[in-house]
């Protein structure tokens, strides 16, 4: 590097720093990262938070709506031309269209910018006029969030933790046999490396699809430009008694250290230095569904989140990229919908006791967070059955061949610790319990003037995420 490289450098900081500090006081941006869990529904959630932002006559729970200092939002180019946008106006399309069906999800990392004219209230925003505030947008998929806990780990520890939990998932039996048949303190060849993670990918694939949370490394099941790529191809192992140089067990530690240094560094390091605000979706009535072990690898997938986004000198994020900026985390259990609304209460009380454990495990403390049970997009109507005598409090929505059913999924406890206790005490089923899930698709909608779709508790997610920024100053 020369002389004049470094000044150039020099100057485009400089120049950068400037139009940080002119955004920050004339018009400000808050950056909000969208991230999700198996099956959590990102597409859904951010298209109709910014269709109900746009026009917000379902938003009374967001008091900037509610009290009209939102005057106008509209939408505009996001600013990193080298992201892809999240395309807002299709997924609207497939949400709400005359032949409504659920959007393709998301694959890979992109954005979009919703922009607000604010007219603050009180004599002084009067004299002031109105101010606009960019909301960006940042859609990752959540398989990537959970790789951040790679970063502490060597491949022999990863190993150990990885492969005493595969027993109890789909297709790791499979995986530990095909193992066993292997030599891991031979000399590497590329087929045994092939073989082993196609194994170990396949299991990472039937893990997600049955409802679990914790499947890293995260881009085996979404790999984009690198699949194929040696970074891809690896899986755990125990350490042989003697591994020479040379051998498989050593070839795949190589890789597995190539996949931190070259996969999960540059993503948190670009994507999250200017994240201000994050979003977690989860599917919980899916683990919940998917039994006790599904439930408690959630529980042990939020500690991991809350110990990457802890603030402070100990914190991975922190570490990676020397800044603390995140201040509020919204978990949200989705799919409320799939419930009558008289055990909403009970989930919303499974998830903030989630989070509570979670908060402990990770010895979290710092940035604001909240625990909700939310539907981005209400697909179903409740009504009363009658069961042996007895009312069932049910939902009716349209299945995938377009015939309606009316469903019960059964009863969620009062007291979390009746399923959050079993499932860490590492119990295999519920006893005396049965929770069924059903897959609804979008309903046809009618939509007024100035209403967005209809959900269930997305203005309390905004007013948590967006409120403060939005409000009327004092």
């Amino acid at each position: 590097m020369g002389i004049g490289d470094i000044a150039d450098g020099v100057a485009r900081g400089v120049e950068q720093l400037g139009a940080s500090v002119s955004a920050a006081l004339f018009e400000p941006v808050l950056r909000l990262g969208v991230t999700g869990l198996s099956r959590s529904g990102k597409t859904v959630f951010i298209t109709s938070l910014v269709a109900n932002l746009m026009d917000r006559g379902r938003m009374p729970g967001l008091v900037a709506a509610s009290t009209g200092t939102i005057r106008a939002a509209w939408l505009q180019p996001q600013p990193d031309d080298t992201v892809p946008r999240f395309d807002y106006e299709s997924h609207l399309a497939a949400l709400t269209g005359p032949a409504p069906h659920w959007p393709q999800g998301t694959r890979a990392v992109s954005e979009l910018r919703l922009s607000f004219l604010i007219q603050p209230g009180g004599m002084l925003g009067a004299l002031r006029g109105p101010r606009k505030l960019h909301l960006d947008i940042v859609d990752y998929p959540g398989e990537w969030l959970l790789d951040l806990a790679l970063l502490d780990q060597s491949f022999a520890a990863w190993s150990e933790a990885t492969l005493a939990r595969l027993a109890a998932r789909p297709l790791g039996p499979e995986y530990l046999a095909a193992l066993a048949a292997a030599e891991t303190g031979a000399a590497f060849t590329e087929p045994a490396a092939q073989a082993l993670a196609a194994a170990f990918t396949a299991h990472l694939l039937a893990s997600r699809a049955a409802g679990w949370s914790d499947c890293t490394p995260g881009r085996f099941l979404l790999p984009g430009e690198l699949a194929g790529s040696p970074v891809l191809t690896f899986a755990p192992m125990p350490r042989p008694a003697d591994a020479p140089r040379g051998c498989l067990w050593r070839e795949m530690a190589r890789r597995f250290a190539a996949y931190k240094a070259h996969v999960v560094r540059p993503f948190f390091r670009d994507h999250f230095a200017r994240i201000d605000r994050q979003v977690v979706l989860l599917d919980a009535l899916g683990a919940i569904h998917a039994g006790p072990q599904a439930v408690e690898d959630m529980r042990r997938a939020m500690a991991e989140i809350l110990t990457a986004f802890r603030p402070g000198r100990s914190g991975r994020l922190a570490r990676l990229i020397g800044i603390k900026r995140i201040d509020r985390i919204l978990f949200a259990a989705t799919k409320a919908d799939h419930l009558h609304h008289s055990q909403h209460p009970q989930l919303t009380a499974i998830m903030q006791a989630m989070l509570r454990e979670a908060r402990d495990r990770a010895s979290f403390a710092g940035a604001r967070t909240e625990a909700l049970a939310i539907a981005a997009l209400r697909t179903t109507t409740e009504e009363t059955l009658s069961h042996n005598g007895a009312p069932l409090e049910a939902v009716r929505g349209t299945l995938a061949d377009g015939r309606q059913a009316a469903f019960y999924p059964g009863a969620l406890p009062d007291d979390p610790g009746q399923l959050l206790t079993p499932a860490r005490q590492g119990a295999t089923k519920w006893l005396g319990a049965d929770y069924a899930m059903m897959d609804f698709r979008p309903a046809a909608q009618r939509l007024k003037p100035g209403d967005g779709p209809p959900h269930i508790r997305l203005d309390r997610a905004a007013e948590f995420l967006l409120g403060d920024k939005l409000a009327r100053p004092r």
